[in-house]
């Protein structure tokens, strides 16, 4: 499964489920899944009533590190979730992965190129590095790379007129359909979910 052409679907135990389409993207649906004994549902982070699409990725950035703040304390064992394995620095390569993708995405419509297909392995592939202990130098390392990706998104989605993120250029999801889509990134995060 793409993230790039995949709308996704969560069930939110506190907020109403959101759902994003597009004519040319499918969507697919992720329900309460299970870690261990402990079962965990996909949200979509808290915003404001009218957030803004900066906000929209600013905050799902903060809702995955308040959830990462606890996995130093992770045991090892991956959560299943929707048929795929979730650790810790899979969740974390998983919103950074998905930030820079359609960053790049986005730049590229905006400089007239066509989008470069990504060939990032995704959630179908856990690697040796993704069942590493999660340290608390990895959680600065984290907190330093997606707050920054973050701020380089907020920074972007600021500076465009109300225009461009509704009638964007080129193919696939408006800007702003776009941001809320990198909102639901929390889905890796609250695969992991909170190990306090």
């Amino acid at each position: 499964m793409s993230d790039t052409h995949t709308a996704t679907t969560h069930t939110a135990t506190t907020h109403a489920a959101t759902t994003h389409t597009a004519t040319t993207h499918t969507a697919t649906t992720h329900t309460a899944t299970t870690h261990t004994a402990t079962t965990h549902t996909a949200t979509t982070a808290p915003a404001p009533a009218r957030a803004t699409p900066a906000d929209t990725v600013t905050g799902m950035v903060e809702h995955v590190l308040a959830l990462a703040a606890t996995w130093t304390r992770w045991d090892g064992e991956p959560a299943h979730v929707d048929g795929r394995v979730y650790t810790p620095h899979k969740a974390v390569r998983r919103v950074a992965d998905h930030l820079v993708d359609h960053l790049a995405e986005m730049e590229a419509r905006l400089a007239g190129r066509p989008t470069q297909p990504d060939h990032w392995h995704a959630s179908a592939t856990t690697t040796d590095a993704d069942r590493a202990p999660f340290t608390p130098d990895d959680l600065d390392e984290a907190r330093s790379r997606l707050t920054r990706l973050a701020r380089i998104w907020a920074d972007r989605l600021d500076a465009l007129t109300p225009e461009q993120l509704d009638d964007s250029p080129g193919e696939g999801w408006s800007f702003r359909e776009l941001a809320r889509h990198l909102g639901e990134s929390v889905y890796y995060a609250d695969a992991v979910g909170d190990l306090t």
